[in-house]
């Protein structure tokens, strides 16, 4: 018999930066592509023409098993394992691996029946209503306990099948933020354990303000109408610690079954509001995720259209991003658990790609650090919620266009072969990443949409704003996470990553800080964006000269800020190359050149420590009446490198040139392409350079290669030498490598 686990799963450490070798022993030497497989969602018994299908599109893997728990345990303790034997023979057979889930999103009937108090409550005394999935509180006994006697049922059935190459544990966790009593017990004894008293915690938080001291942990009012952003960043950050906790707790589980061969990894959504994804991937063999984008024009490279739903991203530059994100969880290759194959989205989301869309995002994905790509899912479902979620087959089963372009991508894949063993995707750029500032943005968001209420989506919307920049310049992104810069210090962060962004890096202790300004120090250039440094590790507005740490090498200090109502045009000064479309968007600080306390826009005197003042540059104005006396952008020698401050959200031209003006040579600068045309790159561990090259348009284009370069999915190697000119069709892509 199962034990009962323990309600409080260990702790979750952070991760440093590691190496970019792969995090388990049997990372894929090709890249592997399929799709979730659920055989008991179909109409009938068509598992072997099914899977023959799959061999015919170049399947190499699927996934299986996650979504039914009902299926594997339909009353409390009664097990029906066998069920699911003859894919997994069938796939075996046809030399298909299989990543096995363990099926705890989604509660049997008979558990919510006999265990109601482990509904989420999403206000305290509100519990999530039954229907859907995911509504129940992870961290609950009840529910720890019979998730635990189901996993270890499946998994001491299933470790020892050859097919099972790994296992998914849950799926997409995250979702809701717990206000269950238990829960939130739970936050009162994590907030004792890291403050001691209630006299530091009124310290801390400035519980002074609006009477709110409390004298006894028993005063903590529940989180339903609080107020103070103190308390909100420990809630969401204690929230995100929960999931940790669960998905580590599986893994462990499922580790004393598996064997070492074996990975364990969960599918990560990354928007979910109870996510660290860093710290979530430590306790992970490798990261995975499901990148869903807008398809159509919404992957065109200039469209930046808002797509309906917050998991989405539109335009090229949001793919990437969203691959960029996978990569940065712990800096390695990653699987794509789950991406379009047909429409996405539900019945009112009938997008379905336009032909060479499948094979342009399955490429944008691998030159990111995609080591698998899989499709959620293999047939449409004639039932349910995700009707109409498209799968690589329609509905009437019949192989259509869209299983003819996923073949198309298998036949290619296969051809690669283990020519992408060993992959790294190339960086010109890094981008810091701050969960903890996400977190805070999300309760006090800077930016607004209609001049009054908040921009949910600011944090994510002006690291895009940058990254779409770095896209748009042809220069290629690598996001980090502030700890992962932390590790490598300020000397090895510069030699790394010589071009540095930290855009709104609102949330960051006095160390980070300092490493920003080390970094420039060594020789990197720092590209700072607004709400950096203004706010400490308990959100807190910093007493200090902003941005803190940085105003004295930057050269540049600001005391007010402002929304933008309205996009600004900008003038340029001091030679910077400022196109035609660049526009400040959404917000502006007044940024007074000097050191702090000087300059002529009502600065008083002697403000703060001002240090080794650098002197600044003025690279561009605003075209305003009021604000045109403040600078948009800024930049400044320190040390042996320099620091260039941005005081607004810069729309996409404007992004691109600020990255130009940073990164003169990208390493893909070489490539003469057409407008709408991406060329990605990475390296490979016998020094060669793999590029991937494509067209995002419906119209054709051409790109000239600057060096020998042969084509990896070609069955007859097809050499282009240096100077060749190469025609592009529309919406087309091309695998190459060096030689």
């Amino acid at each position: 018999m199962p034990t009962q686990p323990a309600a409080t799963p260990p702790a979750a450490t952070s991760s440093a930066l590691p190496s970019s070798e792969p995090a388990f022993s049997t990372a894929p030497s090709r890249v592997l592509f399929g799709a979730a497989y659920y055989a008991e969602y179909q109409l009938s018994d068509r598992l072997d023409v099914d899977l023959d299908l799959m061999v015919e599109a170049g399947f190499t893997v699927i996934r299986v098993g996650e979504s039914v728990w009902s299926t594997w345990e339909p009353r409390d303790g009664e097990f029906d394992l066998e069920w699911l034997r003859p894919v997994l023979d069938g796939a075996h057979a046809r030399g298909i691996s299989v990543i096995l889930g363990t099926p705890t999103y989604a509660v049997p009937p008979w558990l919510q029946q006999s265990h109601p108090e482990i509904a989420a409550e999403v206000k305290t005394g509100q519990p999530t209503p039954w229907g859907a999935r995911q509504e129940v509180d992870y961290s609950h006994p009840a529910f720890l306990f019979h998730a635990e006697r189901v996993i270890r049922a499946i998994i001491a059935r299933y470790a020892e099948h050859p097919a099972v190459i790994g296992f998914q544990v849950d799926n997409e966790p995250g979702m809701l933020l717990f206000h269950n009593p238990s829960t939130f017990r739970r936050f009162v004894r994590h907030l004792k354990a890291k403050y001691g008293t209630v006299e530091e915690l009124n310290a801390q938080w400035g519980l002074v303000y609006w009477s709110h001291r409390i004298a006894d942990w028993s005063e903590l009012w529940t989180p339903d109408g609080n107020a103070q952003p103190q308390y909100d960043l420990a809630w969401r950050q204690f929230q995100a610690q929960v999931t940790t906790e669960f998905i580590g707790w599986q893994a462990d589980i499922v580790r004393e079954y598996s064997r070492p061969d074996q990975f364990v990894t969960t599918c990560i959504a990354y928007p979910r509001p109870a996510l660290d994804d860093e710290k979530l991937v430590s306790r992970l063999d490798i990261t995975a995720g499901n990148p869903y984008y807008g398809m159509q024009d919404h992957l065109s490279l200039d469209h930046v259209k808002e797509v309906p739903t917050p998991w989405t991203s539109t335009g090229v530059a949001g793919l990437f991003r969203q691959a960029d994100r996978l990569f940065s969880s712990n800096q390695q290759r990653f699987l794509v658990t789950e991406t379009n194959a047909w429409s996405i989205g539900g019945a009112t989301q009938n997008y379905p790609p336009y032909p060479g869309q499948l094979m342009q995002s399955a490429f944008a994905l691998i030159a990111r650090g995609a080591a698998q790509i899989e499709y959620w899912h293999w047939h449409t479902l004639h039932f349910g919620t995700e009707t109409y979620w498209g799968g690589v087959l329609p509905h009437s089963q019949v192989p259509g266009r869209v299983y003819r372009e996923v073949a198309e991508i298998g036949a290619a894949l296969k051809q690669i072969g283990t020519e992408l063993d060993g992959y790294e995707p190339d960086a010109d750029v890094a981008i810091l990443w701050s969960t903890s500032s996400r977190f805070a943005f999300d309760f006090t968001p800077p930016l607004n949409t209609d001049g009054q209420n908040g921009r949910r989506d600011s944090y994510q919307h002006i690291v895009d704003a940058f990254h779409a920049g770095v896209v748009g310049a042809g220069a290629q992104a690598r996001i980090l996470h502030v700890d992962q810069a932390s590790a490598l210090g300020a000397a090895a962060l510069a030699e790394r990553f010589p071009v540095l962004i930290a855009p709104a890096v609102y949330i960051a202790t006095d160390a980070e800080l300092d490493l920003l300004a080390a970094y420039a120090e060594a020789g990197g250039h720092l590209i700072v964006g607004i709400r950096t440094g203004y706010a400490d590790e308990e959100a807190r507005a910093r007493l200090a000269v902003a941005p803190d740490k940085l105003h004295a090498p930057a050269g540049v200090w600001y005391e007010e800020f402002t929304n933008l109502d309205a996009d600004l045009a900008l003038t340029a000064e001091n030679g910077f190359d400022l196109s035609p479309g660049a526009l400040a968007t959404d917000w502006a600080d007044g940024l007074i050149v000097g050191a702090a306390g000087t300059g002529d826009a009502g600065g008083a005197e002697g403000v703060g420590d001002t240090g080794d003042t650098g002197t600044a540059d003025v690279l561009a104005r605003y075209e305003h009446p009021a604000f045109g006396r403040f600078p948009a952008i800024t930049t400044a020698s320190a040390g042996s490198g320099r620091i260039t401050y941005v005081g607004t959200v810069p729309n996409a031209d404007l992004a691109a040139d600020i990255v130009r003006f940073a990164v003169p040579s990208p390493i893909a600068g070489a490539w003469s392409r057409g407008a709408t045309v991406t060329v990605a790159s990475g390296s490979l561990p016998g020094g060669a350079r793999a590029w991937f090259v494509q067209n995002w348009s419906a119209l054709p284009s051409e790109v000239t290669v600057p060096l020998d370069v042969s084509d990896l999915t070609s069955l007859d190697p097809v050499r282009h030498p240096a100077g060749t000119l190469i025609s592009l069709e529309p919406w087309s892509s091309l695998a190459l490598v060096d030689g």
